[in-house]
């Protein structure tokens, strides 16, 4: 494993980890979630970027700037991965990386940027988070992703309501400021608002996950399939949120599986 800064601030950096063999290797760039969140880092994915750097694939497991940093959220959070993402066409120019199999894997809030990252170049150039010449993603995996932010925001902001405790929203968070008070920060941020991407895409969500409600991929999936999208739901029946990325579970079984399918679709 390496650790290579993408940026000069402390928090831009990944870990590159590449397969046994000549390659020239396939890209995985691994997202950690955390609800974007300052306490979580990119340590949540090392297992699984592990485990699929041992299945052939070179790894790019990123760090960004994040909520609750000073110069975290909008709009540098998604400015950062999307930098490290591009990152992918310096490291091939050192490593022998097959970057036109350049996929994209996170989880939770990681699995809302991996998508994210697959609809950016949709996004209109009067958006702060505008990038000319994005680096192309392939297909994209969402890993219980936060992929309709506005349902995720509508979803903690009802329990916070409910239960009468103080409003606790990390969409809110994210995007400082409520979805109908910054739209056009939601629907440059918001995967479902990019679509149609065209770009193939998976998405993976336990039935148990009480953290992300999977009725978010399946609302995403419905919306996708009416624009005639890429885009496959795989549900879990018996994985809960945190099973998607701990490498002794059937369910990541079945995420290695998926990876596997989309490499070879592309």
């Amino acid at each position: 494993m390496k650790k290579i800064f993408y940026g000069e601030q402390k928090d831009q950096y990944g870990e590159l980890r590449i397969p046994e063999g000549e390659g020239p290797h396939p890209v995985a760039v691994v997202i950690h979630g955390g609800f974007w969140r300052e306490p979580f880092t990119l340590e949540l994915m090392t297992d699984a970027a592990e485990d699929l750097t041992a299945h052939g694939y070179a790894t790019w497991n990123i760090e960004y700037r994040r909520v609750g940093q000073d110069d975290g959220a909008w709009p540098n959070t998604l400015l950062d991965v999307g930098r490290a993402h591009d990152y992918v066409k310096n490291l091939a120019q050192d490593y022998n990386l097959d970057i036109d199999k350049t996929i994209t894997i996170g989880h939770s809030a990681g699995g809302h940027l991996a998508m994210w990252l697959a609809g950016r170049h949709k996004i209109p150039a009067t958006s702060e988070l505008y990038c000319e010449n994005p680096h192309p993603v392939a297909g994209a995996i969402s890993l219980a992703g936060v992929v309709d932010p506005e349902t995720m925001y509508t979803v903690h902001h009802f329990r916070d309501a409910s239960m009468g405790s103080e409003p606790n929203n990390p969409v809110a968070d994210l995007l400082k400021g409520k979805p109908e008070e910054v739209r056009e920060r939601l629907q440059a941020a918001s995967p479902l608002e990019l679509l149609p991407i065209e770009v193939p895409h998976v998405l993976i969500h336990g039935s148990l996950d009480i953290h992300v409600p999977i009725g978010i991929s399946s609302r995403y999936q419905r919306h996708a399939e009416e624009l005639a999208e890429f885009v496959k739901f795989v549900e879990l029946t018996e994985a809960e949120h945190f099973m998607l990325t701990d490498t002794k579970t059937e369910a990541w079984e079945a995420v290695l599986e998926e990876v596997d399918l989309l490499l070879k679709s592309i």
